[in-house]
């Protein structure tokens, strides 16, 4: 009985999984620096820290909303550029991993890893 259990959980696993999930996972995390430092970084509105600063965004087919902003400099907000992730190509053969990697954003990728940005001062 524990021997059926055993193979059910492991084809479960394998049946439920996708490379790029697996492999790559849902978030990355991407390094943005601006010029002057000291910016704040909201990403989907949310405070989470101060350039220079490496920040994890999750991942698909549109990349999440960044804001920098710093006082008497405009405001900067952008999309981090997505790309296809090469992992998800190991799933041609295996349709749900597709639809699980489309679904958690992990067949898509963050490139570049590194935004820099110069703002510009309030006039």
């Amino acid at each position: 009985m524990k021997k059926i259990f055993n193979i059910f959980a492991i084809s479960a696993t394998l049946m439920l999984s996708s490379c790029a999930t697996v492999f790559t996972g849902t978030k990355q995390t991407v390094n943005i620096k601006t010029d002057p430092p000291a910016a704040d970084i909201e990403v989907d509105g949310i405070k989470v820290g101060v350039t220079p600063m490496d920040v994890t965004l999750k991942k698909g087919f549109t990349g999440q909303t960044v804001s920098l902003k710093l006082n008497g400099y405009e405001a900067k907000t952008f999309q981090p550029t997505t790309t296809f992730n090469a992992v998800s190509v190991v799933n041609f053969l295996f349709v749900p991993g597709f639809i699980i990697d489309a679904a958690t954003g992990a067949m898509m990728k963050y490139d570049p890893k590194v935004y820099e940005f110069k703002l510009e001062q309030k006039r």
